[in-house]
């Protein structure tokens, strides 16, 4: 069971993850040069915005889970496995404080 002070330390850094997310995920365009003639240059610049796009679908599924972790704090849910319901240890917590799940069923 984690202490008050170690819920609190972990309730901050989600909330700074969510605000850096949140401002990655804020700029996600890619200008798109007008010189039609240039292929290699519009090439390399759909070549960038695919991977931003991977990079987006990433930084939101990280902030659905950041989001989640919060919620569950707020209901007193959090630091719970949700598959065996043993408490998840701080070890995993600190190192993922949105962790589902404890240290053994992350193995399985």
């Amino acid at each position: 069971m984690i202490t008050k002070e170690e819920f609190e330390m972990l309730k901050e850094k989600l909330l700074e993850d969510k605000i850096k997310l949140s401002g990655e995920l804020e700029d996600p365009h890619v200008s798109f040069g007008s010189d039609v003639d240039a292929f290699d240059e519009e090439t390399d610049e759909a070549e960038e915005f695919a991977n931003r796009l991977g990079i987006q679908v990433t930084l939101k599924e990280r902030l659905r889970e950041v989001n989640s972790a919060l919620e569950r704090m707020a209901v007193n849910e959090y630091g719970t496995c949700e598959e065996c319901h043993n408490p998840i240890s701080l070890e995993v917590l600190s190192a993922e404080p949105e962790s589902r799940l404890c240290k053994s069923c992350k193995i399985k």
